[in-house]
């Protein structure tokens, strides 16, 4: 296979948001997970896991999602402030969660935690349970400078200054769980409780900083998707139109099909049935963004230039990931290991994220830890870095950089390829999704260029994965490389690996 990439064609820069992460009430994401305890024999900082902190914080997500997902509509946030002996206990019947939740990690353990791992906090409300008046006292007391009641409880619960939150989503999956609604059902809520945001300016002409995020539809109904952002937005612009700074898409990767289908145990039909389903995302993105670019080109002018006129709004991919029907029975919930299939589909999705860099402003993975396609799984004592997360550590060398155009001679369904340049620094990344066999590509740069630097993720045996007892099986390695300077390189790929070169380019 011969591929070509054209540096004078750059388009998009690919923004660290891109790469964002998603903890949620589910199992044991947060609790035994991320929070541990201030007593805990487990080594933490003001209980939480020290393990994840510093994990985390290497990593440096740009955005963590929180309370959820479903729990979302379900929490309330002041069950989470004060003194933690005074929280009440309530139960977590989420996606077969069954366990008390004694609400020791709130909003203000969850800021620490943003603030340790250097991410922004992205927070869901509940629009479900929940009320307007919840919500605005919520945004008052995480954002509110000047004295008030709830700023100075927010100062005597430990933090004197304002969290300054800026991205805030209205509800969650409301085609679902959610609450089962209409898109008219939705937008009559969503206004209501769009119009009772803080905006927390100091002058009237002032922007606003709060990012507002509504619900989104459900990436796995290909009717459904449709209809909820058609119909959506066709009831947006029924008389004043409401703020809306972005839509949230949720797409999963189902992997439903077969009983026999483990995680860690699967054939090679099931390994192709991931790889192909991560693809799809690709298709779903760019229906979505041509719904809300002909939804907003339907929206009337206003007849006063006092009211606004809705003429941009972001999609976001706010929970994505791969799904193994195991997970459904897993103790405690969703809980799934991850092997090399879960790293390569989760590379193709980073790809096609990054593609779309022009069309989605915003995505988290679910989940971070202990659900789904996590990055970490924790066992008792032990924190272990599942090989999702090598994947992000390879993929942050392309945040910031601009989107370079690639051709092929000849379509090779096994091969992904992405590329993005930087101060000169041309980084690829080249993908194996064959189960067994390698790959030889041919990468001409019509430039001279020189190689600086390549690492690759790949294991002994397509169903290993890391644990407690071996939590290094699967891991990054760097591999040797070649620095003569030339316009054309050859490249074997290992079967099942992601491999990513730099070169720098000599012009």
């Amino acid at each position: 296979m011969k591929v070509m990439i054209d540096t004078n064609q750059i388009q998009g820069t690919i923004s660290p948001y891109l790469h964002g992460q998603f903890v949620e009430f589910l199992g044991h994401g947060i609790t035994d997970g991320i929070w541990v305890g201030r007593e805990s024999d487990i080594p933490n900082i003001d209980g939480l896991r020290e393990g994840i902190v510093d994990a985390l914080a290497k990593l440096a997500p740009p955005v963590v999602r929180w309370p959820g997902g479903c729990y979302a509509d379900t929490y309330h946030w002041r069950d989470g402030i004060g003194k933690p002996e005074n929280r009440p206990t309530t139960y977590n019947e989420n996606f077969g969660t069954y366990e008390q939740d004694q609400h020791q990690f709130g909003t203000d353990e969850f800021m620490h935690f943003c603030e340790l791992i250097g991410a922004e906090p992205w927070l869901n409300i509940n629009l479900l349970s929940g009320s307007v008046q919840e919500m605005k006292e919520w945004m008052e007391y995480c954002n509110r400078k000047e004295t008030t009641s709830l700023s100075n409880e927010r100062k005597a619960n430990g933090h004197p200054e304002p969290y300054n939150v800026q991205f805030w989503e209205i509800g969650n999956e409301a085609w679902a769980g959610g609450g089962f609604m209409t898109p008219q059902d939705y937008v009559r809520k969503y206004r209501q409780y769009s119009s009772a945001m803080p905006t927390f300016k100091q002058n009237i002409f002032d922007k606003s900083k709060i990012y507002k995020i509504a619900s989104g539809p459900d990436g796995n109904k290909p009717l459904e998707r449709i209809n909820w952002t058609r119909d959506l937005l066709n009831e947006i612009s029924k008389y004043r139109q409401p703020e809306i700074n972005a839509l949230d898409l949720h797409f999963y990767n189902w992997n439903l099909d077969s009983d026999t289908d483990m995680p860690t145990s699967f054939q090679e039909d099931d390994w192709y049935r991931v790889i192909k389903g991560a693809r799809e995302l690709a298709l779903v993105i760019a229906e979505q963004k041509q719904l809300i670019k002909d939804g907003l080109e339907k929206m009337p002018v206003p007849e006063s230039s006092m009211d606004q006129q809705l003429q941009k709004i972001d999609l976001i991919v706010g929970e994505w990931g791969i799904w193994h029907k195991a997970s459904f029975m897993a103790k405690p919930a969703l809980l799934q290991q991850v092997t090399m299939r879960d790293a390569i589909a989760t590379a193709i999705s980073l790809n096609i994220l990054q593609e779309n860099c022009e069309n989605v402003s915003m995505a988290c993975v679910a989940q971070t830890v202990n659900v789904l396609n996590s990055l970490i799984i924790t066992d008792q004592d032990k924190t272990v870095l599942t090989p999702n997360f090598d994947v992000f550590m390879m993929y942050k060398k392309f945040q910031g950089s601009r989107l370079v155009q690639y051709q092929t001679r000849e379509k090779n369904q096994f091969v992904d390829i992405f590329a993005a340049i930087q101060d000169e620094i041309l980084t690829v990344c080249l993908i194996n999704s064959h189960i067994n066999s390698k790959q030889v590509v041919q990468v001409d740069f019509q430039h001279l260029a020189k190689g600086i630097f390549a690492e690759r993720l790949v294991a002994d045996d397509v169903t290993d994965y890391n644990s407690a007892e071996h939590p290094n099986t699967v891991r990054t390695k760097q591999i040797s490389f070649t620095d003569k300077i030339s316009t054309m390189k050859e490249f074997d790929l290992p079967a099942a690996s992601i491999n990513i070169f730099q070169f720098k380019l000599i012009k």
